[in-house]
């Protein structure tokens, strides 16, 4: 009951992007009863980090305290944990912790955990900690994969492409240059752009998430935006080239984010799985080499309805420290 109770209240702490303090002190203060070595590792102005130790860690538990937008409270029912942040990283968070605690209770040591801010955004608290790395030779970081141990991760591209005009009024077009009209001419071109395929983790994905322009219907617009986030599978230079490609010079192109394709670790006697979301971990590369697993479905992950099974948190616990313990027998016959 208490991995329960736990979870309900990281997810009543709100803890959307850039807002993470309260959680992080919440979680900082849990950990430091429970006996670990607890700081906060500063990232930004009142946002930090929480890294907590038992011993001289070489495997780190790990995941995020942040969360999409908009906040929502928690219920339950018999079967669920219902809120912002249930799956996406909270009711992992809790099952992480409650994993340290039986691990340390049994005797285990050198582990660590490591929660982090901004991984809905740009990573920036991976990346700050990335700069300071405690000598893990193992990551375990959580995302909603179904218990799963998810064997490769698609990369991340997000370009900005922003047309320009010249503003004129609507009964004179000639007078004018439309942003929005070029903006949509380029987005024409951008699809038809052929993205690769992999055997591993599928094909490529494209998304326009957001277009923004214009100035009112009786106006011709001098600027118009679009936001597209294409999920990569191998490197993405020939795709960034086939998309420079396409625009022809039209519109302004800025790559915003480039976040690589990852292949992680397997350990025999897991289920496993490959999933199309990008994680913190191609920014912590410094902290060992890495695995993928956690409790909950990525489907209901930033949605209204998100939520995660209370059983799946129970294995999860279980899972965690199955995986440490595994992976203190790879060092072992490594050694």
């Amino acid at each position: 009951m208490e991995l329960f109770e736990f979870t309900k209240n990281l997810v009543n702490i709100g803890s959307v992007t850039g807002h993470e303090k309260a959680c992080a002190e919440f979680v900082k203060s849990h950990l430091a009863e429970k006996g670990f070595h607890t700081e906060l590792m500063p990232v930004s102005r009142d946002r930090a980090n929480v890294f907590a130790t038992w011993g001289k860690p070489d495997i780190v538990l790990s995941t995020h305290l942040d969360t999409v937008p908009p906040f929502f409270p928690a219920h339950e029912d018999a079967e669920y944990i219902h809120g912002r942040g249930a799956c996406d990283a909270k009711g992992i968070l809790a099952a992480q912790v409650s994993a340290a605690e039986r691990l340390k209770q049994e005797g285990v040591k050198d582990f660590a955990l490591l929660f982090l801010v901004g991984e809905e955004t740009i990573s920036d608290g991976a990346r700050e900690a990335n700069l300071h790395p405690c000598g893990s030779r193992f990551i375990i970081n959580g995302e909603p994969t179904e218990n799963k141990l998810v064997l490769g991760t698609k990369g991340n591209l997000r370009l900005d492409i922003i047309g320009h005009g010249k503003l004129a009024h609507s009964a004179y077009p000639q007078l004018g240059v439309n942003a929005i009209e070029k903006l949509l001419d380029v987005l024409a071109d951008v699809r038809k752009v052929k993205l690769p395929t992999s055997p591993v983790l599928g094909p490529s994905t494209m998304n326009i998430g957001l277009i923004t322009g214009g100035r009112a219907a009786n106006v011709v617009p001098d600027e118009a935006r679009v936001q597209i986030l294409i999920r990569t599978v191998e490197d993405s230079g020939p795709t960034r080239q086939a998309v420079t490609e396409a625009n022809r010079g039209r519109c302004e192109l800025e790559f915003v984010r480039d976040t690589p394709l990852l292949l992680m670790e397997k350990l025999e006697g897991y289920e496993t799985d490959v999933v199309a979301f990008t994680t913190d971990l191609p920014a912590l590369g410094n902290w060992g080499r890495p695995l993928l697993m956690g409790p909950g479905s990525i489907s209901v992950a930033h949605t209204e309805r998100e939520c995660v099974r209370k059983a799946d948190l129970v294995a999860a616990v279980d899972l965690y420290c199955r995986m440490v313990r595994d992976l203190k027998t790879r060092m072992g016959a490594e050694r």
